[in-house]
């Protein structure tokens, strides 16, 4: 489906949610434009995964409203691509890379739709387009934690969404498989709707076109910058850097006595 430059892929107002009674997130407010980049940090623990859950309509906010391409989450979730922090797989499950990718497009065929040769020629294409094409049929699990990253990333690509989402999908891969990921997403820039959840601020800052803050409460600015003074509110001291959401000072070396 062709999305509106008009229309706001997500709509977030006066969003709030507790969990085991303990809140989670309050009074968050976000319209993210269409085509629009968008890069999440915030300390572990912040809220960051459950605020994705609730646009994917997984989790039900207390108070607020929530809307997806103008209607209420899950309705058009053949529209929107997710990629988890931590997926459920079993390394062991018989699958092969090109079976695993092909399953993403059940979300587009609907209860009843079955897979077909135009299915089978937009998998080829996704996994060419993800380098992925030589491991098409090798065991998912014999695959590196790289490898199997972009496998995943492939699969939630394959339904050709106007929306992805993506929770830490580089946390856990060596830093060659890092690079190559991020470069993936540089290319579907301003083609689709992109929300990435992150600690790597270094690399966000240079990919994404607007940055948010999130800790229980959203900070969100019209812009790519950092404020100092939102990463302070969010983590709650002076940060000059993250690293896997733990906020460091880093201090000049030292001199010799």
């Amino acid at each position: 489906m062709k999305t509106s430059a008009a229309e706001n892929a997500v709509e977030l107002t006066d969003i709030a949610l507790r969990l085991e009674g303990k809140p989670v997130l309050e009074e968050v407010n976000l319209s993210l434009p269409a085509g629009l980049f968008l890069g999440i940090i915030g300390p572990n623990g912040g809220g960051k995964t459950t605020l994705l859950k609730v646009i994917l309509g997984l989790l039900r906010p207390e108070r607020g409203r929530v809307e997806v391409f103008g209607q209420p989450p899950g309705r058009e979730a053949g529209r929107v691509g997710y990629l988890p922090q931590s997926p459920a797989l079993d390394r062991e499950f018989p699958i092969s890379v090109r079976e695993m990718v092909l399953l993403g497009r059940l979300g587009r065929r609907g209860r009843w739709g079955g897979l077909g040769r135009e299915d089978k020629r937009i998998v080829l294409d996704t996994l060419s387009s993800c380098g992925l094409l030589n491991l098409a049929d090798r065991p998912f699990g014999s695959l590196s934690r790289g490898q199997q990253q972009r496998s995943l990333l492939a699969r939630a690509l394959v339904s050709r969404p106007d929306l992805l989402l993506l929770d830490e999908p580089t946390a856990g891969i060596d830093t060659p498989s890092e690079a190559g990921f991020y470069e993936l997403l540089a290319g579907l820039k301003g083609r689709i709707s992109i929300i990435l959840v992150s600690h790597d601020i270094g690399v966000i800052s240079s990919l994404v076109d607007r940055i948010a803050c999130l800790n229980i409460r959203l900070y969100y600015h019209d812009s790519p910058r950092i404020l100092p003074e939102d990463l302070q509110k969010v983590y709650g001291c002076p940060v000059e850097l993250i690293a896997h959401g733990v906020p460091h000072r880093v201090m000049d070396r030292h001199q010799d006595r």
